[in-house]
């Protein structure tokens, strides 16, 4: 079996998103998005992977027989979970120990029930029966050369209800050869402080291996996984993300980083811990779900500063609130400016956005002209790419415009409306009409040149964003030769009131390109003139940007 990490078999770092974490509402994953999965989690360099339950799940049972052919892992050993035999069954004649043994994982893992409540109600037996059903599948696997965890299931609960049955069900296990004994927190009801109690004194009167699986109904699982170890727990079950039934798992990346940065643990191979973020991020993807901005280590959010006393702080040494250096797990640091940003923030921004600021008072003035607009209902911290035309065109020396390289505008509108209209199918619709001014951004500076290029086009579609953003193309795409690489990937229309009292839309738009994607924002009392605003942002910045391609920005005329 692979070692793989530095800290070999001496420590298991064991994902179950594919089998645990599938179970949380709305992920339901492909065989092919399974194997994918895999390859991302042995890349990472995980110890073990989950893959599913054999016998169980037609999918899982298929995933195994393509995993045997098509995976080669080169971190990670692959792992079947299953049932032990049931009652009154013989080991040999169990269907579904039988298919453990057919998915040809190197790895099983057991669940066995391990709360005498459980094992009387839900199985119908007795101690005894449970004990034996647990000692003939580890004894049966293990005779076929399968390496045997644990997984014990409801133990806490059951250890603090009846100790003496949950310990004879581990003590079965390790009788017939199990490797480690899992003590699961199936209905995540601990607190760190009574479950670390219990792992140490498991470990105290057994000298069992013990490992640990969390769910987080109590919001703890990554901090009862934590406390787990320090009371003597060698392996850790986690998910990606923390995805999982109910309130999720412990977050694989959360318990990686912890071990990683502030036990020391070499938890993964060299030069791995930097791909925690990206890694994160993929499986999300992965998972159909976008990425947690606010989770730990690898969030976006997660090292982003918005208080200017924070950002006072950053700018004389970035250690003074980051508890560690983002780049260590593959993450950054970022300057949030709102209306809490001072003249730091807003220095650290410019920075950030390579932003050379000439004209000092020029700051506070930018200062000033932030908070004012966000008094008025705007918010720059989801809506960077308008904050940057902003700080350009505030900032960038006046004297000296290649300095900063102040944005022109692709285009000024002349003229627009929207309007709903009665479509021939029967259903609603909006007609969008524009008139533009093409813009320096588009054909130079030339103020006679720009008043002569007036374009003029109407487009329907079944939302008003939709038929704006129609309109916008079909008058631009004759000029634009990059046009139809810039799509819409997510908008939004919030009604808000102003620190003066007055109702003011507020539009937020996600453009994305084969590169990157970026926000640009508008606020008006119409929403389709807030609509406009954050459009022409998302156009200009984007122009602004073409210039690091070596292909023409605009189409030959």
């Amino acid at each position: 079996m692979p070692a793989g990490t530095p800290l070999g078999d001496d420590f298991h770092l064991y994902d179950t998103t594919l089998r645990d974490g599938a179970q949380r509402e709305g992920i339901s994953y492909s065989v092919t998005e399974k194997l994918a999965v895999a390859r991302v989690l042995d890349d990472l360099g995980v110890g073990f992977i989950e893959g599913g339950w054999p016998g169980a799940m037609p999918k899982d049972t298929e995933f195994f027989r393509r995993a045997a052919e098509e995976l080669d892992l080169s971190h990670a050993a692959l792992v079947a979970f299953g049932s032990t035999r049931r009652p009154g069954c013989r080991t040999d004649r169990d269907g579904q120990v039988r298919a453990l043994l057919d998915s040809r994982a190197p790895v099983i893992t057991l669940v066995a029930k391990a709360d005498r409540r459980h094992i009387e109600r839900a199985l119908r037996t007795d101690t005894a029966e449970n004990c034996a059903m647990v000692r003939d599948t580890v004894r049966l696997l293990i005779a076929e050369g399968r390496r045997v965890f644990l997984d014990a299931e409801h133990f806490f609960d059951g250890y603090a209800f009846d100790p003496d049955t949950s310990l004879r069900v581990l003590e079965a296990a390790f009788e017939a050869g199990a490797d480690v004994a899992v003590l699961c927190d199936t209905n995540g009801g601990q607190l760190p402080d009574g479950l670390a109690a219990t792992v140490a004194e498991v470990v105290a009167r057994t000298g069992f291996r013990v490992g640990i699986h969390c769910q987080d109904d109590t919001g703890c699982a990554v901090a009862n996984t934590m406390a787990a170890v320090a009371a003597g727990a060698t392996h850790v079950q986690c998910t990606a993300n923390g995805y999982g039934e109910r309130a999720g798992n412990a977050d694989l990346f959360a318990v990686v980083g912890n071990l990683a940065t502030k036990l020391g643990m070499p938890v993964l191979p060299p030069g791995r811990l930097r791909d925690l973020t990206l890694t994160s991020e993929t499986l999300a993807g992965a998972a159909g779900l976008s990425p947690d901005r606010h989770r730990p280590y690898v969030g976006a959010a997660c090292f982003a500063h918005k208080a200017g006393l924070h950002a006072s702080a950053i700018k004389v040494d970035p250690r003074l609130y980051n508890h560690i250096d983002p780049e260590a797990v593959g993450n950054g640091s970022r300057i949030v400016v709102s209306e809490m940003a001072g003249r730091a923030s807003l220095e650290l921004k410019c920075l950030e956005l390579g932003i050379e600021i000439k004209d000092t008072p020029a700051v506070s003035r930018a200062v000033t002209r932030i908070k004012a607009m966000e008094a008025q209902g705007w918010s720059f911290e989801s809506a960077e790419a308008s904050l940057e035309l902003l700080l350009r065109e505030e900032l960038s020396s006046a004297a000296d415009p290649e300095s900063g390289r102040i944005p022109e505008p692709l285009f000024v509108p002349l003229d627009y409306e929207v309007q709903e209209r009665h479509a021939h199918d029967g259903g609603d619709c909006y007609e969008a009409s524009v008139r533009l001014a093409l813009g320096p951004g588009v054909f130079g500076t030339g103020a006679a040149e720009q008043d002569a290029r007036v374009v003029t086009a109407t487009a329907r579609a079944e939302g008003l964003v939709a038929a704006l953003d129609a309109a916008l193309r079909r008058a631009l795409a004759p000029h634009v030769r990059w046009l139809d690489e810039v799509t819409v990937a997510d908008h939004s229309v919030r009604v808000l009131e102003s620190a003066a009292g007055a109702l003011v839309n507020r539009v937020h738009i996600v453009s994305r390109d084969a590169e990157r994607e970026w926000s640009t924002t508008g606020v008006h009392e119409g929403v389709a003139a807030a609509c406009m605003h954050a459009m022409r942002d998302a156009l200009t910045y984007k122009a602004r940007h073409i210039a690091d391609s070596p292909r023409p920005a605009v189409a030959a005329r």
